[in-house]
């Protein structure tokens, strides 16, 4: 049964919307829906530095964003979704807890959300597909929006019960994703730059700024990454693995993602605990799993087969 995608007049059979070039003015919709918000922040640092912005500020920043994108990548996609690996306990607390901070929902809640998009990506039911409104710039526009964040204001909920049994099974895992002890580590994540800005200037201005680096910029720059993986990366890029949807590489989001963007070798294979498996694709994430794996914190990783990526594998 072909799987379908939702144009202007309702959900067609796939096939309707296969790889094609985006068109110019699709590509510019992009650059404006997500890039701009990213380009202002950016442009914010020299304006601030000096008096809003300090070296402490990118020291703090530095040392926080990389442990909350580990959370998600590593933690919550990888491990908590996939299984690409099997890990200690005290290790599966940690990476619940950095990716919690990180500001994207519970735990038990985006592995329900994620599952469920990879069960019907790009199709009827895909919680966030960017293509839900059809091609064309009105279409694409709406759905960019629609897969960047305005699926998050839906009222649909993914059932839990349904996509995460294992996890609700788990005590630990259960327990942090409880809203009281949730609402805990959401606050975690604005008091601890704050603290270490406070110690490493001793004074309130430091604090300050560090709450406003390392708090909210760090979590604003950290969710328009991800969520260009939902927009971006299933409207443009290179595909170089046969999918069932509309999933691509986009090779200039491999670094700030921590190489979630090789998305196309993740939707080709999605239990494989490394993404970007071809030369040249830097892949932080499993650089990780890799020295957790040497460090005998994690074990059973699911690398890639070779026999496995020349079957999916698309001819030059």
């Amino acid at each position: 049964m072909a799987t379908v995608t939702r144009t202007q007049t309702g959900w067609a059979p796939h096939r309707d919307l296969s790889p094609h070039p985006v068109p110019l003015a699709e590509r510019i919709a992009v650059v404006i829906f997500v890039g701009v918000p990213l380009l202002a922040a950016a442009a914010a640092v020299p304006f601030a530095w000096g008096w809003g912005m300090g070296w402490t500020d990118v020291l703090i920043f530095a040392v926080l964003y990389p442990l909350n994108a580990i959370g998600v990548t590593v933690g919550y996609h990888r491990h908590f979704t996939h299984g690409s690996f099997k890990a200690k306990r005290w290790l599966r607390i940690v990476l619940a807890i950095l990716g919690g901070q990180a500001m994207h929902g519970s735990v038990i809640r985006w592995v329900a959300d994620h599952r469920r998009h990879h069960k019907y990506a790009d199709a009827e039911g895909d919680p966030h597909s960017p293509w839900e409104y059809g091609p064309g710039l009105i279409g694409l526009t709406k759905g960019l929006w629609h897969a960047h964040m305005g699926w998050l204001f839906g009222k649909d909920r993914t059932s839990r019960r349904r996509y995460a049994p294992d996890l609700l099974a788990d005590p630990d895992i259960r327990f942090l994703s409880l809203n009281p002890v949730y609402a805990l580590i959401v606050l975690s994540t604005f008091l601890v730059p704050m603290g270490m800005g406070a110690l490493l200037t001793q004074s309130w201005h430091g604090a300050v700024t560090a709450l406003f680096w390392g708090g909210f910029m760090r979590v604003f720059i950290g969710d328009h990454v991800t969520f260009s993986i939902n927009s971006i990366c299933h409207v443009f890029g290179k595909e170089h693995f046969r999918t069932r949807d509309r999933s691509r590489n986009v090779a200039w989001l491999a670094i700030p993602s921590f190489g979630e963007s090789w998305h196309n070798l993740h939707h080709a294979d999605p239990t494989c605990a490394r993404h970007g498996v071809l030369k040249g694709q830097i892949d932080i994430s499993a650089r990780v799993i890799w020295l957790f794996e040497r460090l005998g914190w994690v074990w059973d990783v699911r690398w890639p087969d070779e026999e496995r990526l020349a079957a999916r594998r698309i001819a030059p």
